[in-house]
């Protein structure tokens, strides 16, 4: 069976340099799992007290991904990452410590729902700056935030925000400082502070490191970086944190000597891709290597080829197969380059990996 390796130790590594960036920069952070679905064997192998102690919780966009993070550790503090749905306010008051919120009504919902279970919920009001995903409108700012100091059970962390992710509107100095500005004029309409700015993500670190941020942006949601050791803004290593955080490895079940150009009238696959076709490729052949993994694990274009699989190409793909062109299959000596049986090494990226975690066919294995 295909598997995903994950090297636990240098994501643990890349999340305590974040920690020591942040304290550098006097920043809270939140590590951001949503790409690991909750899995419960991977939260505990990774998610252990000497990792976790200088980060200000831990997150998720899922509920049952925030329940299991409370199964494996009751006092870790949790942070539901995006407006609650009304109906769940429940197990959002269950599960999570701190939410983001952008509906009044959903608010009093949790006011009401933190009463009976006699707890203090913690909100971060997320405002919306021109990325148009969630987010109050900031001409309803003043008005949204004296309803919501009157609520006994909740408990104005902050604001924040959230750019770069749907429309990839960039997170600029003077976009994070539209956040700061609204925490003054918040300050000083109430005469009450609200001390966290949640207005970062991996897209603003670049930002932070050359200290073009305003400096009360002092949150910042983190998963991208700590995970994968990269920054979407720059779309490369950021620092010096590990980006070879997870290989996927998948078996060879065929190999044959076969023909570039298919036989027969072509067609719309049922399902998967057609490879490009040439037909003066007609009398040419190549050898093709079926593997043990398809289109419900994984799109093959959020694998990365890496130097032990150099030269293969992607020809083809079903929901539970895939086809690669492994050309004359000779390494440089002209020796038989891969046989069945062999395996080939290819590095997932965050969509990748998201999705092999959630598909029962794949292994996993912990390094």
């Amino acid at each position: 069976m295909a598997e995903l390796i994950i090297h636990t130790a240098k994501i643990k590594d890349n999340i305590k340099k974040l920690s020591a960036f942040f304290e550098e920069h006097n920043v809270y952070w939140s590590l951001i799992t949503k790409v690991f679905s909750g899995d419960k064997e991977f939260l505990r192998e990774l998610l252990t007290n000497d990792v976790i102690e200088n980060i200000q919780s831990v997150g998720d966009s899922r509920l049952t991904s925030l329940k299991n993070l409370k199964a494996i550790n009751p006092e870790m503090r949790t942070i539901y990452i995006k407006p609650p749905a009304k109906m769940y306010v429940e197990e959002v008051i269950a599960y999570a410590d701190i939410s983001l919120n952008s509906s009044f009504e959903t608010i009093e919902a949790l006011n009401e729902e933190a009463k009976k279970q006699d707890k203090i919920h913690h909100i971060i009001i997320m405002i919306d700056l021109g990325e148009l995903r969630e987010g109050i409108n900031r001409s309803d700012i003043i008005s949204f935030y004296e309803k919501v100091f009157e609520m006994s059970n909740i408990s104005v962390l902050g604001i924040g925000s959230n750019l770069g992710c749907m429309y990839g509107i960039e997170p600029t100095f003077e976009k994070l400082d539209i956040l700061a500005n609204y925490k003054e004029h918040i300050a000083e309409k109430f005469n009450r502070s609200v001390y966290m700015i949640s207005g970062g993500s991996s897209i603003t670190l670049p930002i932070l490191r050359d200290g073009e941020i305003p400096e009360q942006i002092n949150h910042f949601r983190i998963g991208e970086a700590a995970f994968f050791g990269t920054t979407p803004a720059e779309a490369s290593r950021f620092l010096n944190l590990n980006t070879d955080t997870f290989e996927f490895s998948a078996n060879i079940i065929e190999l044959e000597q076969k023909k570039l150009v298919p036989d027969g009238d072509i067609s719309d696959a049922s399902i998967g891709n057609i490879a490009d076709i040439d037909e003066e490729d007609s009398s040419k052949s190549t050898y093709k290597a079926i593997m043990d993994f398809g289109l419900l694990d994984v799109n093959h274009e959020d694998l990365l080829v890496t130097e032990q699989s150099k030269g293969i190409k992607f020809v083809g793909m079903t929901s539970d197969m895939i086809v690669v062109d492994l050309g004359e299959n000779l390494d440089e000596n002209g020796n038989q380059r891969f046989k069945v049986g062999d395996k080939l090494m290819f590095q997932p990226n965050y969509m990748a990996v998201a999705r092999l975690l959630n598909s029962k066919f794949i292994d996993r294995k912990f390094e």
